[in-house]
């Protein structure tokens, strides 16, 4: 099937499922409550979530046929994100009636989602060396496993930090996701290809209600299934038969969240403070205390974030 089909499924679903979600939201009162650390100064519908999901897997559902499910490693994505959604759907509820939902069980569950990229024939599993023939080089299995799910739970947690502001998240993993989607172009895998641009067909049929001024949000069930699955078709596709060099290709594809959370994971730690507990310390924060406007602020991310996907792209390209 052509690669579009897949971005237009998704995009279409996520599109028209969002209002459908939003009202579902008000009726049974699933809505974000401000607090002193969130900018929305008004309860917001969640479940933007759902329709981000709803998109991504009607795409699958779509280029997979049943005899193919067992050959692909996003079969285990794929299950891994229902893991996801489910838990930060939790996640959602409790932020509805006021509570905090155990880190503990959340942090588990990332590791176990993250667990079956490998467990499915994912991961990182070498990188091709540049010297003596340009051989592949494999890593050991369990440092492949161990590096696999640091960066999936890596990038599923920085990813949900940086859904503060309307419309950057969905944003960053559309701008994130057609980076990948290139990058899988170039190597020829199909499978990433098709997964990619299901993303950014969801991010971007979800942005048109997240947009400032939001009508609805994504909420953890929605970033932290984005961060993952944009993490896993990192290691699925990006970072498989990378060269030394390249390897960085996906990390500057992702860079916007990556860096910023490192960043202010250095802050937190050095200042005595949870790393894992929410602030107003990212950078679209910053940005909006030195007199941006929301759209302002989310349109230089999304620059920087262009920025880093370029050069990612360079790298790729003078790395073939």
């Amino acid at each position: 099937m052509p690669l579009w089909l897949s971005g237009v499924t998704a995009f279409l679903i996520a599109f028209a499922l969002a209002p459908h979600m939003r009202k579902v939201a008000i009726r049974l009162k699933f809505v974000d409550l401000p607090n002193e650390r969130k900018i929305h100064r008004d309860p917001l519908p969640l479940l933007g979530g759902a329709a981000l999901f709803a998109g991504v897997l009607a795409a699958f559902f779509l280029g997979f046929a049943w005899k193919d499910w067992l050959q692909t490693p996003y079969v285990g994505v794929l299950i891994g994100a229902a893991m996801l959604f489910g838990i930060g759907l939790l996640d959602d509820y409790f932020k509805t009636r006021g509570k905090d939902f155990s880190v503990s069980i959340r942090f588990v569950i990332q590791i176990l989602a993250a667990l079956l990229v490998p467990l499915f024939g994912g991961g990182i599993q070498g990188f091709t060396s540049p010297f003596g023939g340009h051989h592949f080089v494999a890593i050991p299995t369990v440092l492949s496993v161990l590096l696999t799910v640091l960066w999936i739970v890596g990038v599923t947690n920085v990813f949900n930090f940086l859904d503060g502001v309307d419309g950057l998240a969905a944003g960053i993993a559309a701008i994130s996701a057609t980076t990948l989607f290139f990058i899988a172009l170039i190597k020829g895998d199909h499978a990433s290809a098709w997964f990619a641009i299901a993303v950014t067909g969801a991010a971007v049929g979800f942005l048109r209600h997240n947009f400032y001024p939001a009508r609805i949000i994504m909420g953890d069930a929605g970033s932290t299934v984005l961060g993952y699955l944009l993490a896993a078709i990192a290691s699925v596709g990006a970072f498989k038969s990378a060269t030394v060099i390249s390897i960085g290709v996906p990390i500057l594809a992702l860079g916007v969240p990556i860096f910023d959370a490192l960043r202010v994971v250095f802050v937190r730690a050095r200042a005595g403070k949870p790393v894992y507990k929410p602030d107003q310390n990212h950078v679209h924060h910053w940005l909006l205390r030195s007199g941006l406007s929301q759209v302002q602020t989310v349109t230089v991310v999304y620059l920087i974030s262009a920025c880093f996907s370029l050069a990612s792209m360079i790298v790729l390209l003078l790395n073939r």
